[in-house]
């Protein structure tokens, strides 16, 4: 009669030890689903890219999953944007021109460019968005993902 007893009591026991080693050995790492900080030069080689001379205050992650979402957030000087943006995607739409209508509210330049085909690129497309933060400084945020 008491192992009768004791039954429910153990199984209430043994369901709290299993929340709390599942909640100890949770790994972030496991299923990829949060952000991982990770180098820029990586996060930006994912989408043919290098970092820009002059780049300062650089934040950038991984999420990778199914799909791998890259991105990178830096200021650099305006005045070498330019030639950083022809080297890099000589492709990419002039600022007004096709394709970089849909910037979002407070953005000065966006686009997306598809570098599927494009040798030494893992990613699929690649998003540039440009803020000018002041006449020397922009601010550029940067993704590159497959999908």
């Amino acid at each position: 009669m008491a192992a009768v007893l004791a039954l429910p009591v153990l199984l209430v026991a043994g369901l709290l030890v299993l929340a709390v080693v599942w909640v100890l050995t949770d790994d972030a790492e496991q299923d990829g689903t949060r952000l991982k900080k990770v180098p820029c030069a990586e996060a930006l080689a994912f989408g043919g890219a290098e970092l820009p001379a002059g780049a300062e205050d650089t934040s950038c992650t991984v999420q990778s999953w199914l799909d791998t979402n890259y991105q990178a957030d830096f200021r650099m000087p305006r005045a070498g944007f330019d030639a950083w943006l022809a080297g890099t995607y000589p492709e990419a739409p002039e600022p007004g021109g096709p394709g970089t209508q849909a910037c979002g509210h407070g953005s000065d330049y966006c686009f997306q460019l598809d570098v599927t085909d494009r040798p030494g690129t893992d990613a699929y497309y690649v998003n540039v968005d440009v803020t000018q933060v002041n006449a020397e400084t922009v601010r550029v945020r940067y993704s590159a993902f497959t999908t």
